[in-house]
């Protein structure tokens, strides 16, 4: 059986798309008025009460499991689900708030010999796919760049959680890395620089970096959170050049010419559910891990996320 843990903006997501599927699913929400809301907007009533209340009642043995609730409560949402049992789990990004906190859910996965991956849905957007196909086709990536700029005024009026604004960079800005090193590389060496400081984000608010990937890319990020910007990624081949800004969108610059042009793509999924997020839930139902961010790799990721933020 399948369960869906949540009831918010994202569960609702997430729910469109296994409907879309056809696959048969139970919701657990946390409050009551969650959990309305969430029945007038998708036609499926959650049961209230969060995962305690459900796994205390009668309920079919739960194979997959996607949680979907908020950042803060995504550690001990899982954790409890291992706990219970469960062995396949999709856990909204990051899994946790901090670099301990993706250690300990590890740790956990690893005791309860489960398969648990982490949703970076932007792996499967139409124009990453297709970026992927042509970078094989010119002999892989030789360098790439990457902007990780925040909006620090929007995201200061918002309202969120203890912590969650104190680790932002976790909470939000893996997005875009995520999708850097899934496209460029894993760096094997990295040097990272921070400075500066916002009310809301103490550790820093400037971030300049750069290193070599396994495979022997260069790369280089920077991101100004008191400065405009937006994020940005760009993966360069012998060939051609790609540019992702926005993300959801492919441009290509060829070798010898200046002219960049837009790359046909089919995003006909990306169009009719939150993009990438179709086929990612489509490959962790079938057991098809390619593409997929375990979390195992996600914790050697998020020991550089910590370099980068100046966390560590």
């Amino acid at each position: 059986m399948m369960l869906l843990v949540g009831a918010g903006p994202m569960a609702v997501q997430y729910a469109n798309v296994l409907k879309g599927m056809e696959t048969p699913f139970q919701v657990v929400g946390r409050s009551a008025q969650s959990a309305e809301t969430f029945h007038q907007t998708v036609g499926v009533k959650p049961v209230p009460g969060g995962v305690e209340a459900y796994f205390d009642g009668e309920h079919p043995a739960v194979e997959f499991a996607i949680v979907a609730v908020s950042v803060e409560q995504l550690e001990y949402t899982s954790a409890y689900l291992l706990e219970q049992g469960v062995k396949q789990l999709l856990i909204e990004k990051p899994g946790g708030l901090t670099l301990e906190s993706i250690e300990r859910l590890t740790q956990k996965a690893d005791h309860y010999g489960a398969s648990v991956y982490i949703a970076y849905n932007r792996r499967f957007l139409a124009s990453v796919l297709k970026a992927r196909e042509l970078i094989a086709e010119d002999g892989g990536v030789t360098s790439f760049n990457f902007e990780i700029t925040e909006w620090s005024d929007t995201i200061k009026a918002i309202h969120k959680a203890e912590g969650v604004k104190e680790n932002w960079f976790f909470a939000n800005t893996t997005h875009v890395t995520d999708l850097a090193f899934y496209l460029g590389g894993r760096p094997s060496q990295l040097s990272t620089f921070n400075a500066g400081s916002l009310s809301w984000h103490e550790r820093a608010a400037r971030f300049a970096g750069a290193g070599v990937t396994a495979e022997g890319a260069l790369f280089a990020y920077t991101g100004d959170w008191e400065a405009p910007g937006r994020w940005a990624v760009e993966v360069l081949t012998k060939k051609r050049r790609f540019i992702f800004k926005p993300l959801e969108k492919l441009q290509v610059q060829l070798i010898n010419s200046v002219a960049v042009s837009p790359v046909e793509i089919d995003d006909s999924l990306d169009a009719r559910y939150k993009p990438g997020l179709y086929l990612q839930v489509d490959k962790f139902l079938n057991g098809d891990q390619d593409g997929l961010c375990s979390l195992a790799e996600h914790l050697e990721n998020s020991r550089l996320y910590a370099r980068i933020a100046g966390y560590a």
